[in-house]
């Protein structure tokens, strides 16, 4: 990454440096990982933890257990990983530099499980603008077709998540190619619908769908196409409808758009394990590491 870092991510180190988390990194080995390992130390960003389970702790009994039973090696490094943060051993960890995203959410769900008041696991990218702002996609790397019940729980989870890392409120619109009612369609429908059980659920967020992205992003259009709401042209949070048009969106906004992106963030396990590009630098390791010790200090 060049340049200094915005602002938000300046306020990340200094609320990481006031408490360091203890954070496992399962990529060490590779010259990435081993440099923001070195940094974090350095830094007094977190306590990097090695990926190395200790098969006669009985601390982690339980965890090898789950592990095992789940076809999981402790032994390999991102298993290795989820098992220091199920049994206390780090409080959050980081994989996935080396590792396709299938491994990294397969040893999350194998050891670690759903969260009890999650369920779903899902994923999200925190994207700062060239300009500052932060906004969170969601889901970019996890749910391939989510059904009503997962898309708000997706927008939740993405929201929380949002709120946690920019202190902001969360403003979450359900992505569609329609603007409340403007084409008809069964995947306007599915969208619209999950739309309804997430104010229906979560009656204190702030949403509204579906929206069509000019209509969720740009204030004079919003007048048009969503009066009245008290979301779109304002929207921080933006949920899609499938992983094909998050996964893309989020690459869009970072390639062509200059937006700086972190994660892919996983969401709604029973602690903090998260994702990283095979892509990835060591920077980008560093702020992924940084962001999971924070959300398993929050």
């Amino acid at each position: 990454m060049s340049g200094a870092p915005p602002a938000v991510v300046e306020g990340w180190y200094e609320r990481a440096v006031s408490a360091p988390a203890r954070v496992v990194l399962a990529d060490l080995g590779d010259p990435r990982a081993d440099l923001a390992a070195a940094r974090l130390r350095a830094d007094g960003l977190a306590v990097v933890v090695e990926p190395v389970v200790d098969l006669g702790d009985p601390a982690m009994a339980d965890a090898v257990a789950r592990a095992t039973t789940a076809g999981l090696d402790p032994g390999d490094p991102v298993v290795a990983a989820a098992v220091l943060v199920a049994s206390g051993g780090a409080d959050a960890g980081v994989a996935g530099a080396t590792r396709p995203t299938a491994d990294v959410v397969r040893a999350g769900l194998g050891v670690l499980g759903v969260g009890a008041d999650a369920g779903l696991v899902s994923s999200c990218f925190l994207l700062v603008l060239p300009d500052g702002r932060p906004i969170a996609y969601g889901d970019c790397g996890v749910v391939p077709d989510p059904n009503v019940e997962q898309l708000a729980a997706i927008a939740r989870a993405t929201a929380a998540t949002f709120e946690c890392l920019t202190t902001e409120s969360a403003r979450v619109a359900l992505l569609s190619f329609s603007t409340r009612g403007s084409a008809t369609h069964p995947r306007v429908d599915k969208v619209r619908r999950a739309a309804e059980y997430l104010a229906d659920t979560f009656p204190d967020l702030a949403s509204d769908g579906e929206l069509q992205f000019d209509a969720a992003w740009v204030p004079e259009v919003a007048k048009v196409k969503a009066p009245g709401s008290a979301v779109a042209g304002r929207a921080n949070v933006f949920v899609f409808p499938d992983l094909d048009s998050g996964n893309i969106a989020y690459k869009i906004t970072e390639r062509l758009g200059g937006a700086r992106a972190y994660g892919p963030l996983l969401q709604g396990l029973d602690g903090v394990l998260h994702d990283l590009s095979r892509g990835a630098s060591s920077d980008d390791i560093v702020d992924v590491a940084v962001i999971a010790g924070l959300m398993a200090r929050d």
